[in-house]
């Protein structure tokens, strides 16, 4: 009998995907170096989104709201770069890794309830986020950041064998869905 996962993958392979494998979610660690990049605030995200410290919560309620599922896609869109400044292709390749997660999540939440989607960045569901007045308008299609929790996305590949870099004049975006299958 198949596994439920190759349903999944199959899923996530419609989409547009570039790779995709398996977190095993026993293997996510949660850095506080993670954190304390985003502290620099470089994207300008930190503090002005639920999706981004310290809206996202604490290291340990981070870890708390990961460890309710059992386990995890991680989705990439790579892209060959024509030189290290084709900003044309490293910004189409942006929205095109965004489209592929957001057909990929209304797939897979159509198919389990309750899933957890983590991309490279901020959510942008909303134009302004409520933070910090109101709750999340959108609790349920709320995209954390992988940074923002805690996860050095170098070492969720190492640690789950799914490559990071795949070679010179290569952009890859990430992003991970967490399921309870």
């Amino acid at each position: 009998m198949a596994d439920i996962f190759d349903d999944v993958r199959k899923d996530a392979q419609g989409c547009g995907f570039s790779h995709i494998g398996e977190i095993s979610v026993d293997k996510i660690k949660l850095r506080k170096e993670a954190r304390d990049m985003c502290a620099v605030n470089k994207c300008g995200s930190y503090g002005k989104t639920w999706s981004c410290p310290p809206g996202c919560g604490t290291l340990e309620e981070c870890d708390a709201m990961i460890r309710k599922y059992s386990r995890g896609v991680l989705l990439q869109t790579t892209a060959e770069l024509e030189d290290d400044f084709d900003w044309e292709t490293m910004e189409k390749t942006l929205i095109e890794h965004k489209n592929h997660i957001a057909d990929f999540h209304k797939i897979i939440n159509k198919k389990y309830s309750g899933t957890f989607l983590v991309i490279g960045e901020s959510c942008e569901r909303c134009e302004k986020c409520t933070y910090p007045e109101k709750p999340c308008r959108f609790p349920d299609s709320l995209s954390y950041s992988l940074e923002g929790l805690g996860i050095i996305v170098s070492e969720l590949c190492k640690e789950n064998n799914i490559p990071y870099y795949y070679g010179t004049r290569t952009l890859t975006y990430h992003g991970a869905v967490l399921i309870n299958l």
